[in-house]
């Protein structure tokens, strides 16, 4: 067990807040203030501990060089709006420099401070001084509440940590609780769901869950790769070439570990990737050679729902076909409706399954939906997080 920000005192002490304020914008308006909005229950809490809090995040990709359109400037503002308090913008493009350092020194308890974007600065990503010593002079207390980048040992998420006492925010404290449940302690039946487009994305994950899962769903782009690897023909659907024989590997270990595996049984297809495209149903044994896959078919839908209503706990990650085309979204939503209506724990590992249960308005009725779609993948796959793993054990 990590500490966390109860474990501390805050009071009167400059606390460095590594938040994940990476949202979408457009035309330098934010689109979806999510990610903000998840970090405000901490920010609070160390507000209400009389912290002087300097809140640090990335911002897209802007490669080691400042900006315009990766400034976190619209964040500050949005943040504002949420916190109904002034939170003073540092705007540098070198993140620190003296007029930031003495913004940070006259900064008094209660008042927040938003720096740049750390990725203006090329060591952040390599984890490299003098900038992550830049960043810890500015505070006393490193407290990492950004979970969406706590897979990468960067700068403002791990380096800091060696320089001063080090805790997690409550996100990443609910991050962990629900995925570490899930893995080791799942109410059964344990579901993991797995769509998406390609087997090697996400072969670490199903390896890692085949040990602990009772029903291993796949559907979505993958699949086919799947049908290829049973010596079936998949028309003109997508195939993750490389990957033929890991799917075969794949289903052999789930075989060998008594785990039920799933794939569609059949497809909506379509003659071209688009769509408006000519549409048919066809069966996962006999899909026609001028067509491609695009979603998961009727018989699948009936299949897949029935499992997840039976259910105790159930991971998500990968849509189940093109989701982001409405004639071929049918079985992202059905899944997604399936998990709402269900009594399991239901656990949605970020990305574009996140994305998919947000567009169909029903992320309220799900137990929890990660806010880091890589971070969610590596902890499922076993693997140690740098930017949690430098944080003090209780």
């Amino acid at each position: 067990m990590k500490k966390t920000v109860r474990d501390i005192d805050v009071d009167g002490k400059k606390v460095l807040m590594r938040c994940d304020f990476n949202v979408p914008m457009e035309d330098g308006k934010i689109t979806d203030d999510g990610r903000i909005v998840a970090a405000l229950p901490t920010i609070e809490y160390l507000l209400e501990g009389k912290a002087a809090l300097i809140l640090m995040s990335h911002l897209g990709r802007p490669k080691g060089e400042a900006k315009e359109e990766f400034s976190l400037g619209p964040v500050a503002q949005r943040l504002s709006e949420l916190l109904g308090r002034e939170v003073i913008f540092a705007a540098s493009p070198v993140v620190v420099d003296n007029q930031v350092k003495k913004k940070a020194e006259e900064l008094k308890e209660g008042q927040v401070m938003l720096l740049e974007n750390t990725r203006f600065r090329k060591e952040e990503t390599k984890n490299e001084e003098p900038f992550t010593g830049e960043l810890a002079s500015l505070g006393e207390i490193f407290v990492n509440d950004a979970f969406g980048t706590a897979h990468r040992a960067h700068c403002s998420t791990a380096g800091i940590a060696s320089y001063m006492p080090a805790v997690s925010g409550f996100l990443i404290e609910k991050e962990v609780a629900y995925l570490e449940d899930a893995v080791n302690d799942p109410a059964r039946p344990f579901l993991a769901v797995m769509g998406g487009a390609k087997v090697g994305d996400k072969i670490k994950v199903m390896e890692n869950l085949i040990k602990k899962v009772d029903t291993l769903i796949i559907g979505g782009g993958m699949a086919y790769t799947f049908f290829k690897a049973r010596g079936k023909e998949i028309g003109k659907s997508i195939l993750d070439e490389e990957s033929v024989d890991i799917a075969k590997d794949i289903m052999e270990k789930a075989s060998e570990a008594g785990v039920e595996l799933l794939l569609p049984v059949d497809s909506i297809c379509a003659s071209e990737f688009d769509n408006d495209a000519e549409r048919a149903t066809a069966p996962w044994n006999h899909m026609p050679s001028d067509m491609m896959g695009m979603d998961i078919g009727p018989d699948t839908v009936k299949l897949f729902c029935d499992r997840i209503g039976k259910a105790g706990t159930i991971v998500w990650n990968g849509p189940m076909g093109v989701f982001e085309m409405s004639n071929f979204a049918g079985g992202t939503k059905a899944v997604a409706e399936a998990m709402a209506e269900s009594r399991a724990v239901t656990i949605i590992g970020g990305g574009d399954s996140a994305a998919a249960v947000k567009s169909f308005g029903l992320e309220d009725k799900m137990t929890h939906i990660s806010t880091g779609g890589g971070a969610s993948l590596e902890y499922l796959e076993g693997r140690v997080l740098p930017g949690i793993d430098v944080l003090e054990d209780k």
